[in-house]
């Protein structure tokens, strides 16, 4: 039996960015799916803070050279790799001088957030997914960790849901306990609507007059993780309206349930309970 191949997408990652659930979690998970037989790719934006000497990163050029287009413009994609050597594991950072360049992850030394954290998540959720093509590598699961992968389930399935690398695929989004990116309503709607969607394939981020993020995930994706002890109201009431298969991770001192719950999903398993 070929191995199982699982593809982690997440914004953060210990010890890349550090201090939060995400960046723990997205340390340990790949490490231990890869010693349990598992075929893994880490991928994840190469912020400004990330010192690219200190931690070893280089380019690989047979996968850069690639543009990709948000709002009508042409953004070049940049792929470099580091190696962890205590896990024996690589990750690929994505990268763009005009949105990973500047010395902060989502705000202004103010606290402001930034003005075009719509354009850097399109950027990054549709290059992982040109990279992965570019791998030439067919992931069975596609576990997203972070609001800044959210739009990787409504892409999977709808913008290219007929691209043979991603048919068998199932993806995964976890929820954390993070305050979404203030993202203009119209404005997202029109700039991720790539490729041959239309604004109303994303009505499902929409609430009232703004956009949830991990409403639109959750619709999209084919099973969810709990990975914060606190999710918040909002969120929480998104999950007792979807029928989806859930897992409650919240952490990975056993990394065995997650292990368990991607051999459900792919009818390997005991049922996935939701």
């Amino acid at each position: 039996m070929s191995k199982k191949k699982v593809l982690f997408v997440t914004q953060e990652m210990r010890p890349y960015i550090t201090d939060s659930d995400i960046a723990e979690i997205a340390r340990l998970l790949p490490a231990a799916a890869q010693q349990n037989g598992m075929e893994i790719r880490v991928l994840m934006p190469r912020f400004g803070t990330i010192n690219e000497r200190r931690h070893r990163l280089h380019e690989v050029v047979r996968l850069s050279g690639m543009n990709i287009i948000v709002d009508d413009d042409d953004y070049p994609l940049i792929i470099k790799v580091a190696s962890l050597p205590e896990a024996r594991m690589q990750v690929y950072f994505l990268d763009n001088d005009d949105f990973f360049r500047r010395k902060a992850v989502f705000s202004s030394d103010s606290g402001d957030p930034f003005d075009d954290n719509a354009d850097r998540m399109i950027f990054f959720c549709k290059g992982v997914i040109e990279t992965v093509k570019k791998f030439g590598w067919a992931p069975d699961i596609v576990h997203c960790h972070g609001w800044m992968t959210s739009l990787i389930p409504l892409y999977l399935k709808t913008a290219y849901k007929t691209e043979p690398l991603f048919q068998n695929s199932k993806v995964i989004y976890s929820l954390y306990e993070h305050e979404e990116a203030p993202i203009n309503t119209q404005e997202f709607m029109a700039k991720a609507s790539i490729n041959n969607l239309i604004e109303a394939d994303l009505e499902s981020f929409k609430v009232g007059e703004g956009v949830s993020l991990d409403k639109g995930a959750i619709e999209f994706a084919d099973a969810l993780v709990l990975g914060s002890e606190s999710l918040g109201s909002q969120t929480a009431a998104l999950l007792e309206d979807t029928d989806k298969p859930i897992l409650d991770g919240k952490g990975v001192e056993d990394a065995s349930i997650y292990l368990d719950f991607y051999q459900e999903l792919l009818g390997e398993g005991e049922e996935v309970n939701s």
